[in-house]
């Protein structure tokens, strides 16, 4: 194992003493080919170009000597840290960071960055990043080649947003561009490069904030979930109508706990009717579109997502066919449309599918049409009572057969 590792993060400014002094007895050093060319790297060491950082990591494990790891930015966000530490390479660090790349493009843009969403686009987890920015009002993404800022602007497309795409940052050919997203995919982008993506609501950041990130939207204290619609009047949700059997506060928790929407997920809500389930899934930090038929129903739906300050992408139109053009869901609730919507969103391949049915032959249809194609399919009968309290009668009763469909291949 080498006799003493460090890494130093570098930003494009002169290297501190602590790193110099590091790099001056390093016998080994591993960096990208521009860390590479410092002057401060010893003739006489040997020189390991970093694609993989596991590679890197053994070949240093292996190493009798002083060994240093350059990386840009902090090292220890999202950076190399977290694989050299890791414990099949049984290295102990020592880091000397320098300015994230994320602090380095909010200071060229001149904005504050505690509010902000940051996460890190590979292929494989591009599409989640692109969820993200759909649910959120400010987000930092960090690229990668293949999940660029085309990339990024091709995935929202029909979602406006502007991009802040900072090139080569702490370098001579450093550059910083804003443009709306739609205009993003017609260039061609220098790697590395941070892209902050600012749109999608009002800023929900509280005035004396106290945790980074996006405080969750609690309009006028309201707090809780599966709220009656007498609560999102009172947050300024105008034209809400009175809750149907489909509408029920009640349905709709069991529905939310089912489907466990959560940021990084893309939600269909087909039939969104007042918007209140749409609403609460994007309150979980999950990106939703809302569809239905009805302009009403749109309208509603839009009134509540503006009282409650999330960001909905609200599409007017009839299900199936509406579907073909949406961008592929994790979990999806059917309000409406019975079996051919059913099907329709099940060539899609959602994680996990709920809707409600209000008699058993429909439920038995609805599960049928679920049964099979690699999903599992549950079915149970909620029924709730609505007492008033000050005379303990009832006052309301809800019957409804809720079915729900989890594809076989993913985890409980």
């Amino acid at each position: 194992m080498a006799d003493r590792v460090t890494v130093i993060g570098w930003d494009g400014s002169p290297l501190p003493g602590a790193a110099t002094a590091a790099l001056s007895a390093a016998t080994l050093v591993a960096g990208a080919a521009h860390h590479l060319a410092l002057p401060e790297v010893p003739e006489g060491a040997e020189r390991i170009r970093l694609g993989s950082v596991d590679l890197a990591a053994r070949r240093i494990a292996g190493h009798r000597g002083s060994a240093v790891v350059l990386a840009d930015g902090d090292p220890g966000f999202f950076g190399v840290v977290r694989t050299l530490r890791a414990p099949e390479h049984g290295l102990e660090v020592e880091v000397v960071p320098a300015v994230s790349a994320v602090a380095t493009a909010f200071a060229r843009a001149g904005m504050p960055w505690d509010d902000a969403q940051i996460v890190v686009a590979h292929p494989r987890t591009l599409r989640r990043a692109v969820n993200v920015c759909r649910s959120h009002h400010k987000v930092a993404v960090l690229t990668s080649p293949g999940a660029g800022p085309a990339e990024l602007a091709l995935l929202l497309e029909g979602v406006h947003r502007t991009f802040v795409i900072c090139e080569e940052l702490g370098t001579d050919r450093e550059r910083v561009t804003v443009l709306t997203s739609e205009k993003a995919a017609d260039h061609t982008w220098r790697d590395p490069n941070v892209v902050i993506v600012i749109g999608g609501g009002p800023d929900a950041t509280a005035t004396a904030a106290w945790f980074a990130g996006r405080e969750p939207a609690h309009p006028q204290g309201i707090r809780g979930w599966a709220l009656p619609s007498e609560a999102y009047r009172e947050a300024g949700a105008t034209g809400m109508r009175e809750s149907g059997e489909g509408e029920s506060p009640n349905l709709r928790a069991a529905q939310l706990a089912i489907l466990g929407p959560r940021t990084g997920d893309l939600v269909w809500d087909i039939g969104c009717g007042s918007g209140a389930l749409a609403v609460e899934a994007a309150r979980f930090g999950a990106a939703v579109l809302a569809v239905d038929a009805d302009p009403g129903a749109c309208s509603r739906t839009d009134a509540a997502a503006r009282a409650f300050g999330v960001p909905l992408h609200i599409v007017c139109g009839r299900a199936p066919h509406v579907l073909e053009r949406l961008p592929e869901p994790d979990v999806v609730r059917i309000g409406g449309g019975g079996v051919p919507v059913v099907r329709a969103v099940m060539d899609r391949r959602p994680e996990r599918i709920v809707t409600h049915a209000s008699t058993r032959d429909e439920a038995e249809a609805v599960g049928a049409a679920l049964t099979g194609n690699g999903y599992t399919v549950a079915c149970s009968l909620l029924q709730s009572v609505d007492l008033d309290t000050e005379v303990w009668t009832e006052r309301e009763r809800s019957v409804v057969f809720l079915l729900s469909a989890r594809r076989s291949d993913v985890a409980p």
